[in-house]
């Protein structure tokens, strides 16, 4: 199936009435916002109502976790990046995701949109608008007050039935056949579910507790904490008051450590592993080696969850409603502003690790830990930009890889763009983020504006390498356009600086190749792209190595060598698969698809190019507006035409449209076949 749905990390109990209805709603509304309080299981309900439907949107079910969000004004890049959406051009991150599934036919489902209501409401009627096909679940402690929204109030499970079943299968995962039969024992348990109120998250932390007590004990304990609570100032709020005091009971069972490192972890947005809980979590009463000791404790009472992320290492997280908790503790124990610099200065820290690392053969690792920690560099940059601009700035030029490599232009240069407003003086830090502004600028097709900053750098250079970073950047807006020969002119005199491996002179190196394929220069071109290619491959950098395997594709095709120009071409998808690169994978298919073509296959071009268009259409601009780039697609829709002839041309076309991205990347990547269907 197309999609992301996670998978369910515990067992689902019961709502089976909530899920024919929900079932019942989206077949007939296009938004259902599924409200109650937290912890009452909207989020699993909406994870096992969209499972359901999955079949009835071909064009998938697509599951956005807004809960570590805080800049409304990511949100559509936030739900962009879901859909690999990696739009390169100058359009808003909104209108690039409206034109993207205006002919579509998903299931969105908006995760945790409290804390963004208006500009989760003014997306989803833009969307709505402008996508037909288009549903959309949601889920909120309110509602969103969009026209066109159904409310679907989520109530607790009934305490006699579903939440007793709950209640006693997390028990007996905290305490192996543990026997339900004893009569004291059955009536303690209906008693737990009664005083919790049948709130899922609340029987599930209760149910933690059995490690310790029993259920007896469990019961006459939540008896005493809940008559002390009853009179409280939110009492006209009872589930929301239950699940408060569920939570501030599991607190205060916690030994104080745990408070403190349940409060102190509580800032990470997203996951985190042990190394991160340590220096976030470390210090005061609690050193770093009593950390891990500490984590398993609240990793017991359920407050910590825990899995492996992509990159297969142990991760933890909390829940919202816990880590909203923790947050407010954090608080009162005035170390929030503490907690928040430890936390931005970690991640700044992994900024500059994973920048002085990503061109080695750690590459993939670092794309994998940053996709996965980014909701926390988000976060880090955030508290910098308010706090210390000089830090911010550094930390979003240290970046640069991501904002340029990884596809996030457009939060690239909106950070950018922040950071160099917010320190305007020369400082140590601006002509690296006034470089990486130009990277993003230039990968947008925004020349003009790449080519200006160029300049800058180029003025400001302090040392070699800043030479060669501002070469090519200089050098590349030149030659995008079009002007092989000046480009030249300003890349060869900065070659000319030894300074190793660096990214400078690679890009610089790899610029020169494209400008000389360009001044039909192919065997040089060819020549320089295998040293470049070898250099790479000796020390496992990925990135920049597709790229030389693109540019011996382009001299191989030119030289009349298509069977070896597919290789290259396949050789350079596979790289950029792995590292989600939609640019590099749209340049590819269209060189893959004239390769094809240009050995008489007129419908594998076809097809290719087809399934191209629609990478393309994650990227934005087709083909940058680059004339050598649009000159490469061109020639294969003449040669594939000729090959096959128009009616079948445009049969295989259409398919690769409709094949997918995956799929087609499979067909193009089958080294040697013909066979497209």
């Amino acid at each position: 199936m197309v999609g992301n749905l996670p998978a369910e990390s515990t067992s689902f109990i019961g709502r089976s009435a909530e899920l024919a209805t929900l079932d019942s709603l989206l077949d007939r509304h296009r938004l259902v916002t599924v409200t109650g309080p937290g912890g009452v299981g909207k989020s699993r309900l909406a994870l096992r109502a969209a499972r359901r439907i999955e079949d009835r949107h071909p064009d998938g079910v697509w599951w956005v976790e807004l809960s570590p969000l805080r800049d409304r004004n990511l949100l559509a890049a936030t739900v962009a990046d879901v859909f690999d959406l990696n739009d390169q051009s100058l359009r808003t991150a909104c209108e690039a995701l409206c034109a993207r599934l205006a002919d579509q036919r998903p299931l969105l489902v908006l995760d945790t949109c409290e804390h963004l209501i208006s500009a989760c409401g003014h997306l989803i009627g833009e969307l709505l608008q402008t996508s037909p096909g288009l549903t959309v679940l949601a889920t909120s402690r309110q509602p969103l007050g969009r026209p066109q929204e159904h409310v679907f109030p989520l109530e607790p499970l009934p305490v006699a039935g579903e939440a007793l079943t709950l209640f006693k299968e997390r028990a007996t995962e905290a305490v192996p056949n543990l026997d339900f039969d004893d009569p004291a024992r059955a009536a303690a348990a209906a008693d737990v579910c009664h005083r919790l109120d049948g709130i899922p998250l609340a029987l599930e932390l209760a149910g933690a507790r059995l490690r310790l007590w029993t259920v007896e004990q469990l019961a006459a304990r939540l008896g005493s904490r809940f008559d002390v609570l009853a009179d409280t100032s939110i009492a006209a709020l009872p589930r929301h008051q239950t699940m408060c005091t569920a939570i501030g009971w599991s607190h205060e069972l916690c030994e104080p450590l745990e408070r403190l490192l349940w409060a102190r972890l509580a800032m990470f947005a997203g996951g985190f592993d042990l190394a991160s809980a340590q220096d976030i979590g470390a210090g005061g009463p609690l050193p770093a080696a009593r950390v891990e000791q500490v984590l398993a404790g609240l990793i017991d009472k359920s407050v910590v969850r825990t899995r492996l992320d992509a990159s297969g290492r142990m991760s933890h997280r909390m829940l919202d409603t816990i880590r909203e908790y923790g947050l407010r503790w954090l608080r009162e124990l005035g170390e929030a502003p503490e907690v928040a610099g430890r936390h931005a200065r970690r991640f700044c820290r992994t900024a500059h690790e994973a920048d002085a690392a990503w061109l080695g053969a750690g590459q993939l690792d670092w794309y994998v830990r940053l996709e996965a920690e980014h909701a926390d560099l988000r976060t880090a940059l955030e508290h910098l930009l308010t706090t210390d601009p000089e830090a911010a700035l550094d930390m979003a030029g240290s970046l640069w890889f991501v904002w340029f490599c990884c596809g996030r232009l457009r939060e690239g240069r909106d950070y950018l763009e922040r950071a160099l407003a917010g320190r305007p003086a020369p400082g140590p830090y601006r002509a690296t983020a006034v470089w990486a502004l130009g990277m993003t600028a230039l990968l947008q097709g925004d020349f003009a504006t790449s080519y200006r900053l160029g300049e800058e750098c180029a003025h400001a250079a302090a040392d070699p390498e800043q030479r060669l970073r501002a070469a090519y950047l200089y050098g590349a807006s030149v030659l995008m356009p079009g002007d092989p020969e000046r480009a030249l002119g300003i890349l060869d005199p900065a070659l000319a600086q030894d300074t190793g491996f660096s990214a400078g002179r690679v890009l610089c190196a790899l610029a020169r190749i494209y400008a000389l394929n360009n001044l039909a220069r192919y065997t040089e071109a060819a020549t320089e792209a295998v040293l470049l290619r070898d250099e790479c491959a000796a020390r496992g950098e990925r990135w920049m190595r597709a790229y030389a395997d693109y540019m011996l594709a382009v001299s191989a095709l030119a030289l009349d060598r298509p069977a070896e120009a597919a290789a290259h071409a396949r050789a350079m998808l596979a790289g950029k698969r792995l590292l989600h690169d939609s640019f590099g994978i749209a340049i590819g298919l269209d060189l893959l698809a004239c390769a094809v073509a240009a050995q008489g296959d007129g419908e594998g071009g076809a097809l290719l190019l087809g399934v191209g268009q629609e990478c393309w259409r994650t990227v934005g601009k087709a083909q940058m507006g680059a004339p050598e780039l649009t000159a490469v697609r061109e020639e294969c829709e003449l040669r594939a035409r000729a090959a096959a002839g128009d009616g079948a041309y445009e049969s295989a076309f259409e398919r690769g449209v409709t094949t997918g991205l995956d799929e087609g990347l499979g067909l193009a990547l089958n080294s040697g076949s013909r066979k497209w269907s």
